[in-house]
């Protein structure tokens, strides 16, 4: 039987085209790299991507390591070296029997690895390069080196000597940037009492109180992450902003730093800023079949602009890199200015504000148009200058996608006339604002039905909807008793057709403009997470957290 190639096989997905596959060749020619590593240089695919297409032509399972914790049993019977050496990682132990997960299907030396080491077979998946060698290296570095355990024997001898000293907060400090990192936070938050320092790592958009730590080291904990950011430590009394570049396992972290006084001591908030996430795709970040496709025929319209609107947090960036690998970035020129770039895409030139310098949002985007560009991202519209550059750039026959602070899409026409944008102006160029949030899933492994009562069975009833039976996740070991793991877009897309260009020319009231929305068919946000409830994607109560 013939082996399908990797190739075909992402082109019967529709994940790359015949063009692109060139281009691979190309630079295979250059580097001499294998074309699955080309192609995800090249950023046509993902990592992950391409490990779902190696399971499929080994005809394998695959299993996502950044979704599946790594089992501390399961890396206790294989040493790290042989690990290493061999191509796979341990994921967990199920009925007695190893799972292990590969990068390579013909690696039958790690199965037999395996089976001279537990004299069991492995059960054997399929995982993604880029995920393997980060959660190899991390899962045996924190077994090799206990939080927990270090933080307890620090705090001790603090207590013991009644003094902190430098190498206790250097190790403390560590722990803390560690941790968050091991636990995939977007922030921490160093937070003094009176009589004691609370760390708390905010993931998945939820504050989680990790550790407490003695009141003594709070100054030094402090002063060093002043230090690293390049700070003033002398000055305790206003508010500061830096940042550095943190190194852990051979990976950078990008970490924005904020301080404030309070009645106990500054108050450190870190914003950790991962280098390069994984892209996604608009039909995997959670929108409905038919709310995707309007998305995906938005970014091949030849001008215009269309926003994504959304608190801090709520995923707009992401959005507007998903739809972004919709456009075909060999044909059109595009061209960003993002704060930070948060992805790297390949084909698309991208630029980071320097506030320092005075290269901002309004700046880039005036030069830009000597760049001859097709589509152009602006990171966020947060003045008015940005906003008129933005709606003018459009009307001249350009596609300018950016995002915008405002808790729906409606909102998001005050807030642009508020910004002094010509009505005229704002109703010809405006293609669509998506608005959205993002809510935790429950964990598949805990998840548990219980009937609504009848307050829950009212809110479905507001939108026409009954239900018999909503979800929630108990806590496993698996979500670490949370209850969630991972998270989806909950949304909702306003498309700017003829009459509502009347409307919002006209100036109507923004509850005459929703009710025309709703009639042509646009599903208000609360109602696509009552949607989500239903379908025991996401449960109520985080429903009602992100969306109130």
């Amino acid at each position: 039987m013939a082996v399908v190639r990797i190739g075909d096989i992402l082109l019967t997905k529709a994940l790359i085209n015949q063009n692109q596959i060139k281009i691979v060749l190309t630079q295979q020619k250059i580097t001499g790299e294998l074309f699955g590593d080309a192609i995800v240089k090249l950023g046509f695919v993902t990592s992950k991507e391409l490990g779902y297409a190696l399971a499929e032509q080994a005809g394998m399972e695959y299993v996502d390591l950044s979704q599946h914790p790594i089992s501390e049993e399961a890396l206790k019977l294989i040493p790290k070296e042989v690990a290493e050496s061999t191509g796979f990682i341990p994921i967990d132990v199920t009925d007695g029997r190893l799972r292990i997960g590969i990068t390579n299907p013909s690696n039958i030396i790690a199965i037999d690895k395996v089976v001279s080491l537990t004299k069991t077979q492995p059960k054997v998946y399929m995982v993604d390069p880029d995920n393997f060698r980060e959660c190899l290296e991390k899962s045996y570095f924190f077994i090799e080196n206990p939080i927990l355990q270090n933080r307890d024997k620090i705090i001790n001898e603090i207590k013991e000597t009644g003094t902190a000293g430098g190498n206790e907060v250097t190790s403390l400090t560590d722990m803390i940037f560690m941790d968050g990192i091991r636990k995939n936070a977007s922030d921490i938050h160093v937070s003094p009492a009176s009589d004691s320092i609370h760390i708390f790592y905010r993931s998945d958009g939820v504050m989680h109180y990790e550790h407490g730590l003695p009141k003594i080291v709070h100054s030094g904990i402090v002063s060093r992450i002043k230090i690293l950011s390049k700070l003033d430590i002398a000055e305790t009394r206003l508010p500061q902003d830096g940042s550095f570049t943190y190194t852990f396992l051979n990976k950078n972290y990008d970490i924005r730093v904020s301080t404030i006084p309070t009645i106990y001591g500054e108050n450190v908030v870190m914003r950790i800023l991962a280098g390069t996430g994984a892209l996604l795709r608009i039909d995997t970040l959670g929108f409905n079949e038919q709310s995707a496709r309007e998305i995906k025929a938005l970014f091949q319209k030849p001008y215009g602009v269309i926003l994504v609107a959304g608190p801090t947090g709520s995923g707009k960036t992401t959005t507007l890199y998903a739809a972004l690998r919709e456009i075909n970035l060999l044909e059109r020129n595009v061209i960003t200015i993002e704060d930070p770039v948060e992805y790297k895409l390949s084909m698309v030139r991208q630029s980071q504000v320097n506030e320092k310098t005075g290269y901002d949002f309004a700046f880039a985007a005036r030069n830009f148009m000597r760049q001859d560009p097709d589509v152009m991202l602006i990171g966020e519209i947060r003045d008015e200058e940005t906003a008129k550059i933005a709606i003018r750039t459009s009307i001249t026959g350009h596609l300018v996608l950016a995002t915008i602070h405002t808790n729906d899409a409606l909102t998001s026409i005050p807030r642009l006339l508020d910004l002094k944008v010509d009505k005229f102006l704002l109703s010809s160029s405006l293609l669509a604002i998506i608005a959205q949030r993002l809510a935790r899933k429950i964990c598949s492994s805990c998840k548990t039905a219980h009937t609504p009562n009848d307050h829950e069975k009212r809110l479905f009833q507001e939108y026409g909807m009954t239900v018999e039976k909503i979800f929630r996740g108990q806590g496993c070991d698996r979500c670490n008793g949370i209850g969630y793991a991972g998270r989806v877009v909950i949304g909702e897309i306003l498309i700017i057709d003829d009459e509502m260009r009347e409307l919002i020319y006209a100036d109507v009231p923004i509850t005459a403009m929703h009710a025309t929305a709703v009639k042509k068919g646009m599903i208000p946000l609360k109602q696509d997470g009552l949607i989500k409830v239903a379908q025991g994607i996401t449960s109520l109560e985080e429903l009602i957290r992100v969306a109130g």
